[in-house]
């Protein structure tokens, strides 16, 4: 009988103490980061001899001063060891469900096989040190729930899926023999997948766009005017009427969002412009009456630096080749425009269709020193590119703390570098080699200092 109430006596005190540990908080995941030059995505100059905490997903303290962490097993201390501490690079045109894909691949593959391909790249997007992507068109709604559920590792996702094109537009890949089009005709597998659409008159567009809305999409990507990827649209034309286009912003305005439109002549950006589009996505041959008319209207220019290079992709098409380098001449026009004027410029890099050119991601960056400094071109993926993503309002998925940006309750996105970026940018072109430590939402996915 002693015995048995000496194990009694014990049962009770163990379920006292489960019950006691259940209801106390777990600890916080903690990460100090010291003795490191912060870069702050703001400021164009380092921050010297600083110490970063960040606890669970979010940065805690930014300090000057040495910070006195208890280590424990829920702590991590890394020693930076005068490296460069800034943000994660955020692209704000990139296509998740395409760059790691050939068009053939899109066109024809099934959708099992594209998922997979984009899971690939999302890792090693993420690995680049890009942290964030502003999804430019592509159904990557599963993608991203894949990856903010913790299944696999990659970027956050800004979506737009379903890029919205007119017939004969820059989303209308179906072959020449399909038309004249039947109204029963069946979609490509490409619409089907939910990757592109075509929508002619005010009533599809309706459509279209709210059921890119329903998806998920947090801002909606309409092609307004002529594409190089594109094999049937010349690269002059303009694409949607303004009712069209006025349509679209609507649907998307009900929702506490924006529209960004594909286009590249002024003819084009300007109906845009007229419908309410709040950024225009390449803008690469525009003119002096297009961007002043855009500084005036507040709209953002988010260009890619498409330039006249040998180690820039080229479509083997020589339609597409030829319609690319009208736009790779325009790019230094509407820069100086752009700047001219003090439009506001976000970066991005659409790499689309070819595979090849991902790992070049943070060397398309550095093609901005053209006309930027190492640390503005440094705040365009990381501050800057910040602000045009809360463009999205209350559709922001991830609205909780900022981005771009190393301060109190931000987002702990952080990338460390072995050397100073602010004086040398080519270190930003070589991810693999110069990034020792990459962390994403406080959770660190590379580390060579402490393996």
């Amino acid at each position: 009988m002693k015995r048995r109430l000496v194990l009694l006596g014990t049962l009770l005190v163990l379920m006292a103490t489960a019950a006691v540990a259940e209801d106390r908080p777990p600890l916080p995941n903690l990460t100090l980061i010291s003795n490191v030059n912060v870069f702050d995505g703001r400021e164009s100059a380092l921050r010297r001899n600083m110490h970063v905490l960040v606890k669970d997903n979010l940065i805690e303290t930014v300090s000057a001063e040495p910070l006195a962490v208890v280590q424990t097993g829920n702590v991590a201390m890394i020693d930076g060891g005068g490296r460069t501490l800034m943000p994660g690079l955020i692209d704000n045109h990139w296509h998740a469900m395409f760059a790691g894909a050939t068009m053939a691949a899109i066109v024809s593959r099934q959708d099992g096989y594209i998922n997979l391909l984009a899971a690939r790249e999302a890792k090693a997007t993420l690995l680049r040190g890009f942290t964030t992507v502003r999804d430019l068109g592509g159904n990557s709604f599963s993608l991203k729930a894949a990856i903010d559920e913790g299944l696999y590792p990659g970027p956050r996702i800004y979506p737009s899926g379903q890029m919205v094109g007119q017939t004969s537009g820059h989303s209308d890949l179906r072959p020449l023999i399909d038309h004249p089009l039947q109204p029963a005709s069946p979609l490509i597998p490409a619409a089907r997948s939910g990757h592109l659409v075509v929508a002619d008159g005010v009533p599809q567009v309706l459509m279209r766009v709210r059921e890119a809305l329903k998806m998920g999409a947090t801002q909606i990507k309409v092609m307004a005017g002529g594409g190089t990827a594109s094999p049937w649209d010349p690269i002059d034309v303009s694409q949607y009427t303004f009712d069209e286009l006025k349509a679209a912003v609507d649907a998307a305005a009900a929702w506490n969002t924006y529209v960004a439109v594909h286009a590249y002549s002024p003819a084009a950006v300007r109906t845009a412009i007229e419908a309410g589009v709040r950024v225009i996505e390449h803008g690469n041959l525009i003119d002096d009456e297009t961007a002043r008319l855009m500084k005036e209207k507040d709209v953002w220019l988010s260009i890619q630096p498409f330039l006249l290079s040998e180690e820039w992709m080229r479509f083997d098409d020589p339609v597409s080749r030829a319609k690319q380098e009208v736009v790779f001449r325009g790019t230094e026009t509407s820069m100086k425009l752009a700047l001219k004027h003090g439009v506001k410029v976000a970066w991005g890099t659409d790499i689309i269709f070819t595979p090849a050119m991902t790992a070049r991601q943070g060397y398309m960056l550095t093609l901005m020193r053209k006309w930027y400094a190492p640390s503005e071109v440094l705040k365009l993926a990381t501050s800057n590119a910040a602000e045009l993503l809360r463009l999205s309002g209350p559709r922001n998925p991830y609205p909780d703390a900022a981005l771009g940006v190393i301060e109190e309750g931000a987002y702990a996105d952080l990338i460390l570098v072995d050397g100073n970026p602010l004086e040398d940018l080519d270190l930003i072109a070589d991810p693999h080699s110069n990034f020792v430590l990459i962390m994403k939402d406080g959770v660190v996915h590379k580390n060579t200092l402490n393996p």
